[in-house]
């Protein structure tokens, strides 16, 4: 992994504060995250993909890195797979969102504010370490392995999703491209008014969400620095595929619309089909085709114990 000055690692913890602190209210809505039974048949099988299975035991106490709203640990409480969530962000606003969902879903998840490079937790702590879209957002990756294995029992699982690859990052831009092209004529098709200018719901921190995005991965390159970093069995495996490119349109397009006066009907066509495209990619697409083609990956490895 590229080496990242002291000072522009600052200047992106910074901006990953200030970006992630604005999203906070409006995140889940953004990126449509479901804590129900949607959401939970989505991690469930994000799961079983890095795993290769469903764990035949829960892990018993799961800290999760960049923890943002909850999206993984709340439906992994939920779900049973993990019996304690320790919860960490760099974002406070992140951590009181999903402090805020865990209460109303009568989960109880202990949420700590802390970098990913320097964890304030006792050696052999957690069963599991794991996190989703995250590692991307983190400048020392290397510093954040080796706490991530200070932190795990032996034997312990480390499993992350979520993350971009190289090429999918690059597979991102044009239907991004072509979702602004045509937005004026969507808009006028299902009825939505444009945003406004001044508009700051769904719109926050643009100026920042370049700065926050610092790494898109080589499979194989990542794979290899786990094992440098010391963790074993490392398992890799693509992700998403036509939903990606998929939701990247809907999610310019949707960028470009009025949110409070999207039709319901829109919305429902939107996440049906974007289902639907998860179904063939994970039937068809992910087991045939090399890690490296996907836009998100799924992984995990294990500390020797």
């Amino acid at each position: 992994m590229p080496t990242i000055e002291a000072d522009a690692a600052e200047r992106i913890r910074d901006a990953n504060v200030r970006y992630h602190d604005a999203a906070a209210a409006s995140y889940d809505a953004k990126w449509g995250i479901d804590l129900g039974h949607s959401g939970q048949a989505q991690v469930r099988a994000k799961i079983e993909k890095a795993l290769g299975g469903w764990p035949a035991l829960p892990f018993r106490h799961g800290l999760e890195i960049g923890a943002g709203t909850g999206y993984f640990c709340l439906n992994m409480l939920q779900l049973g797979v993990i019996e304690r969530a320790t919860a960490t962000d760099i974002s406070p606003g992140m951590l009181s969102a999903l402090g805020a969902s865990a209460e109303e879903l009568g989960v109880e998840a202990k949420t700590v504010q802390t970098d990913a490079e320097e964890l304030p937790f006792d050696d052999e702590s957690f069963d599991l370490v794991f996190g989703h879209a995250v590692l991307h957002h983190i400048p020392d990756l290397p510093r954040a392995f080796a706490e991530f294995d200070r932190v795990l029992r032996p034997g312990g699982t480390l499993l992350f999703c979520g993350e971009p690859s190289r090429y999918g990052d690059v597979l991102a831009a044009a239907p991004k491209r072509g979702a602004h092209l045509v937005a004026p004529l969507w808009r006028r098709a299902i009825g939505a008014p444009a945003r406004s200018e001044n508009a700051a719901d769904g719109r926050y921190g643009d100026d920042l969400e370049w700065q926050v995005d610092v790494h898109a991965f080589d499979p194989g390159r990542l794979a290899g620095e786990l094992s440098e970093a010391g963790f074993a069995d490392v398992r890799m495996r693509g992700e998403e595929l036509l939903a990606s490119l998929y939701g990247w349109v809907l999610r310019s397009l949707e960028a470009t619309a009025d949110p409070e006066r999207m039709p319901w009907s829109w919305q429902s066509f939107a996440f049906r089909s974007y289902l639907a495209l998860q179904r063939v990619d994970s039937a068809l697409l992910e087991p045939r085709l090399p890690p490296s083609l996907f836009y998100n990956l799924v992984l995990s490895a294990r500390k020797p114990g």
